[in-house]
């Protein structure tokens, strides 16, 4: 998606060990028309796949599962990265590994937000190692969901993570593919 290469490429900033900032426009603060533009983008790529449910984690991807799902006109459900007090009852959940915070995670999703009649959509705003993903597509599995397919609106190509999904058959759409990065220059995958 050209108008998200040309954020990242104006506004993003790569930080050292392979991590780029992309606060003032996807994380800790918004363009909402870029994200409405995204979420438009990736409801065209999955309108015909049957999605009534999104799936993302906390925190980064909500503002991306929220606006997609009102294309779809379905709920987002977002997994916790750890059980609070106002989470009850019955829960899936997937351990995972988190690049950016460099600590293990339990993802935690209540089962009765996720169930055997859901077509699944993951959205992500990163995607490096693939590991948030994966745990997902467990807690679908978990579930006895149906995965539509994953978006992502970021992949780090050269971390591997969507290379293996796909190798997997993973129906993966990543709206920009970055396959190289360091403080001077973003080289996108076409």
């Amino acid at each position: 998606m050209d108008r998200l290469k040309h954020a990242i490429q104006e506004k993003g900033k790569v930080l050292s060990g392979g991590v780029l900032k992309v606060g003032s426009f996807l994380n800790n603060q918004i363009d909402i028309k870029l994200l409405s533009e995204m979420g438009k983008d990736i409801y065209e790529r999955f309108k015909d796949c049957g999605v009534n449910k999104i799936l993302t984690v906390e925190a980064s991807g909500i503002a991306i599962a929220v606006i997609t799902a009102q294309f779809f006109n379905c709920n987002a459900v977002f997994a916790k990265k750890s059980k609070t007090v106002n989470v009850d009852g019955e829960t899936y959940s997937a351990k995972c590994f988190s690049f950016t915070h460099k600590n293990e995670n339990n993802l935690i999703v209540p089962k009765e937000y996720l169930g055997k009649g859901d077509n699944v959509l993951i959205i992500d705003d990163f995607l490096a190692h693939g590991e948030a993903v994966n745990a997902l597509i467990n807690i679908v599995g978990q579930a006895g969901a149906t995965l539509s397919g994953v978006a992502i609106a970021i992949e780090k190509g050269f971390q591997g993570g969507g290379d293996a999904l796909r190798k997997k058959g993973v129906n993966l759409y990543s709206l920009a593919v970055i396959d190289s990065m360091d403080e001077n220059k973003v080289v996108f995958r076409d």
